[in-house]
């Protein structure tokens, strides 16, 4: 399925090597117990087993749903209740009524069904959902409500995001393209979100940042969703974790593509892409475009050198409604993010602070179209 109008539709793209995961390799939050049954190509296969792996470090409250809560949920997952698909199933939306079970909240949700195929990779993903979200919490991720385990159903119930993706918002040819001030929000929520993943007592690496991985409330407040590939960071005198390469094309960094190598500058690469997109209005990657366009970080890095070519990469759909300098130092900032030296990349807590001063309200971030061609004139 293609894009939809919420953006949970996406079809993930991933980088993979083909060396088999290693036996070593750790979703976190597993036992040594449960790591022994995983390399033995079982994961947990009931709530109780599940809910053993979260329960010594679980921080948020999950509830975990029956399979006919579900269905009561998403109408027995009506079609047309159907917000997107992907390769691990599809996303309902659903509402949980005041009847459904006592105590709790009546709110909409996001219904995310894995496909009951029992493959190792996508009860690996549901199970590393389930024990980041439910260890971590902030106001730029999304929030996991619950899930179900329940014979071969794997499902994960998340607050429903209103406005759905930052891809579909940002590249949709139907909605209203996004104002300035509204982008640059995007990138600092974000930014924050990266932030506190790469902060964490233990920290994370998200590894899939992209913008259909960006999920917008209705007031364009973004969090970080889809957590099936986030990693353990290093820890201690460690420089890097050593992991099987995955991700996506157009956003993953170069380093981690050739040597598996993984640390919290790979996701501020990732979003140097990001924000690349949101300047540029063009996706990480486009077969559309001519053959020299076609990858964006290839494309327009050269460019962001060059001050006086530099509002030739700005996206035309702003229509010349943005602040030169504010542009130029968000330019700036991804070029910063995009350099081949992983070590030379700004912290995340940086990259948020950069952004801060580029917050403003939507009346104050229009500038004359005049006022843009005069200063491409010089």
């Amino acid at each position: 399925m293609g894009n939809c109008w919420c953006g949970w539709g996406t079809s993930i793209c991933k980088v993979s090597s083909t060396a088999k995961p290693s036996a070593a390799e750790s979703v976190k939050g597993l036992s040594s117990a449960a790591a022994e049954r995983k390399a033995g190509g079982k994961l947990p296969s009931n709530p109780k087993e599940v809910e053993d792996l979260r329960r010594s470090t679980a921080a948020n409250p999950l509830i975990v749903f029956n399979f006919n809560e579900l269905k009561n949920i998403t109408e027995n997952f009506r079609q047309d209740y159907m917000l997107g698909g992907g390769g691990f199933g599809n996303v309902y939306k659903g509402y949980i009524s005041e009847d459904l079970r006592e105590g709790l909240k009546p709110i909409p949700v996001a219904v995310k069904v894995h496909d009951g195929d029992n493959s190792y990779q996508g009860h690996r993903e549901w199970l590393a959902e389930v024990i980041f979200l439910g260890q971590l919490s902030h106001p730029n991720l999304v929030k996991l409500i619950g899930y179900c385990c329940e014979d071969e159903h794997r499902v994960l119930i998340y607050e429903y995001m209103a406005r759905g993706s930052v891809e579909n918002n940002l590249f949709s040819r139907v909605l209203l393209p996004l104002a300035w001030s509204t982008r640059m929000k995007i990138a600092f929520g974000a930014a924050k979100g990266l932030a506190f993943l790469h902060e964490a007592e233990k920290p994370v690496i998200y590894r899939d940042f992209k913008t259909s991985n960006i999920l917008l409330d209705q007031d364009y407040n973004a969090k970080l969703s889809d957590f099936g590939l986030a990693k353990d960071g290093p820890e201690g005198d460690k420089s890097h974790v050593s992991t099987r390469i995955m991700g996506t094309y157009g956003y993953a960094a170069p380093e981690y593509i050739m040597t598996g190598h993984l640390t919290p500058r790979s996701d501020v690469y990732s979003f140097g892409v990001v924000l690349l997109e949101l300047l540029t209005g063009r996706k990480s990657l486009d077969k559309s475009r001519p053959a020299r366009e076609q990858n964006l970080t290839d494309w327009a890095v050269p460019l962001l050198r060059e001050k006086k070519r530099l509002l030739n990469i700005v996206d035309p759909r702003l229509e010349g409604d943005y602040p030169v300098k504010g542009f130029h130092k968000a330019a700036m900032l991804a070029y910063h993010c995009l350099n081949r030296n992983p070590k030379a990349r700004p912290l995340m807590r940086d990259i948020v602070d950069s952004l801060e001063p580029l917050q403003v309200a939507p009346c104050d971030d229009k500038l004359s179209t005049f006022t843009v061609s005069s200063d491409n004139s010089k």
